[in-house]
């Protein structure tokens, strides 16, 4: 993924410093490698936060950011993903979670459905915890893995192929030096 597009996703640290609320974190949060944008930062921000994405709790926020400045990724690119599981989204990726964890321990899939109170707290989500976390745990590890080394691997690619017409452009330039050397009537050169 080119650097450039990532920065302009990203806010910058001055931006972030004008929200008076994220003042009480001090300022640690400004650290310049929780912001930089290398094939590292970005890599492991996606794996994080697409894996915290599947974490079935509140506060998927602050769990990214806490894990992006344990391990020195890009803060915001952490937090920012862990919205592909909002409140749109949330029940088909969920109930995918559940299906993964059903199959993996083998249990039949039951038709539950979905209720905001404690009640069903209570009694559907009992019957279905088992596979639900399972299959959280490991699509969280499938897709954060495998958004980390797409990341990675485009990274590279854009990268090789930014030297490799690099290359190109030098050796033109000689080309068309050494051809008007050679085109140059004696005693002009």
């Amino acid at each position: 993924m080119p650097k450039h597009t990532l920065k302009q996703l990203v806010p910058s640290p001055a931006r972030v410093r004008e929200i008076k609320a994220l003042g009480i974190l001090g300022e640690w949060i400004y650290q310049t490698n929780l912001w930089h944008i290398n094939r590292y930062s970005a890599s492991m921000a996606f794996f994080i936060g697409l894996f915290v994405a599947f974490i079935p709790l509140p506060g998927q926020m602050i769990i990214a950011a806490l894990l992006a400045i344990l391990v020195r990724c890009n803060l915001p690119l952490a937090v920012g993903l862990i919205w592909i599981t909002n409140p749109l989204t949330m029940p088909a990726v969920y109930y995918l979670a559940y299906r993964v964890g059903a199959l993996l321990i083998d249990v039949p899939v039951q038709f539950v459905r979905f209720q905001l109170s404690w009640e069903w707290v209570g009694s559907s989500l009992g019957a279905i915890w088992e596979p639900f976390l399972l299959g959280c745990l490991v699509c969280g590890l499938f897709f954060g893995s495998l958004g980390y080394f797409v990341i990675s691997m485009l990274w590279r690619w854009r990268v090789a192929s930014h030297w490799k017409q690099r290359k190109l452009r030098r050796q033109a330039r000689a080309a068309a030096a050494g051809a008007a050397e050679v085109s140059s009537p004696p005693g002009e050169g």
